[in-house]
């Protein structure tokens, strides 16, 4: 990996937006077409907020709502957390931590990038930081859930316990991963009945690690596969989970 120091060094130039008046359903359909977790929302050509993948989970589809009814606006973050593009990555990470979300960078009154939890993955230096074990920062209560049951559950029980992905079971072993990219790219992109059971729409195989590995082996790992999300094992045994997030925030410290 490069070492990168900057926030220009390591942000997503190409910035995808939406306006207030949209619907979350027109929302999710961009994030699904573009394989993206959140969009800029402007008013008068200036960013004002964001919406994410964990809002269309959360705020929506677990409390009932219907995403094609709602309006971006009333869903949206804001105001927005901006970083200019010559802080150091380091800064970013920490404010990033302390605000919860993705970071709009802003050249003056322009908006020229946003940095996000998986590009610091793609990117995160090889320094003392980063050599702490995951173990110290991963979550060890994983949600499980079996292959029959409905995308539907799923995304209810992800919206409400906030998180972004559980893991598939088949005849109670782990067999994949499910996560809320797979619920806006294959169903809320695509209009796609949420009954279905979950099998089948799992990424398999299920891509794990040692638990006692590094952050920077973590981070490696997960942008060498395009993965946010790294089960973790004991003998085999599933003990945890640690996501790009986790990454972001062992490195702030």
């Amino acid at each position: 990996m490069r070492k990168f120091r900057l926030v220009r060094d390591i942000m997503t130039p190409k910035v995808i937006t939406i306006t207030e008046d949209k619907t979350m359903g027109d929302a999710a359909k961009v994030m699904g077409d573009k394989h993206i977790g959140s969009l800029i929302v402007v008013a008068d050509s200036k960013p004002k907020g964001i919406v994410t993948e964990r809002d269309l989970l959360s705020g929506i589809l677990a409390l009932g709502r219907d995403p094609t009814k709602t309006s971006v606006g009333s869903a949206m973050s804001w105001p927005i957390v901006t970083i200019p593009p010559e802080a150091p990555i380091k800064e970013a990470a920490k404010i990033m931590m302390k605000r919860k979300g993705r970071l709009a960078v802003m050249d003056k009154e322009k908006l020229i990038g946003i940095v996000s939890a998986s590009d610091f993955i793609r990117s995160l230096p090889d320094v003392p930081e980063t050599v702490v074990k995951v173990e110290d920062y991963m979550t060890t209560e994983v949600l499980t859930v079996d292959e029959g049951k409905s995308v539907a559950e799923i995304a209810v029980t992800m919206g409400k316990e906030r998180i972004g992905s559980v893991i598939v079971t088949a005849e109670g072993k782990p067999k994949g991963i499910f996560t809320e990219r797979d619920l806006l790219t294959t169903f809320l992109r695509e209009g796609k009945s949420l009954d279905a059971p979950v099998k089948g729409y799992a990424s398999t195989p299920l891509i794990v690690a040692p638990a006692w590995i590094s952050v920077y082996e973590a981070a490696y790992i997960m942008a060498d596969r395009h993965i946010r999300r790294l089960p973790l094992v004991e003998e085999e045994e599933l003990v945890g989970i640690i996501t790009a997030r986790d990454l972001v925030e062992a490195y702030a410290k």
